[in-house]
């Protein structure tokens, strides 16, 4: 949950329910009307400050969400994840503009034709970003 303070007073305002897991980040719109916050359940949420109403939940990341950060115009929010993903969204639709990610370790590595590994092996390294082409059996 996170919790909402009257830093003056040192009273809860409110109290924001929906994430399911350990939440790693929040920010605040530039307006200071929305609350955004990552957590280990892999999502986004944008918050209403005022009503403490959850807008949206922004799903596209496969591991935690470690931080968000809106724009200054508060129109766009940045997520990074453990999955070694930066998200774009769109505030109001809560749609996915463009995600950014890192080169894995063996990223276009080509393995075709390789031999001496398991599948196992080949498995992983196709996991870690390398590409196996497909033979075509007619061909010598």
């Amino acid at each position: 949950m996170i919790q909402l303070w009257d830093v003056h007073s040192g009273q809860v305002l409110t109290t924001l329910h929906g994430h399911t897991n350990r939440i790693w980040a929040v920010a605040f719109s530039p307006d200071g009307n929305i609350l955004a916050s990552g957590s280990d359940d892999q999502t986004v949420r944008l918050w209403d400050v005022l009503s403490g109403q959850e807008l949206k939940a922004l799903q596209g990341h496969t591991n935690r969400v470690l931080s968000v950060a809106f724009s200054p115009d508060g129109n766009i929010l940045a997520s990074s994840s453990d999955d070694g993903t930066i998200v774009f969204w769109d505030v109001q639709t809560g749609e996915c503009l463009k995600t950014l990610r890192v080169d894995r370790p063996y990223e276009r590595m080509n393995i075709t034709g390789v031999q001496g590994l398991t599948e196992v092996q080949k498995a992983t390294l196709k996991a870690l970003g390398a590409i196996e082409e497909i033979q075509n059996a007619t061909q010598p």
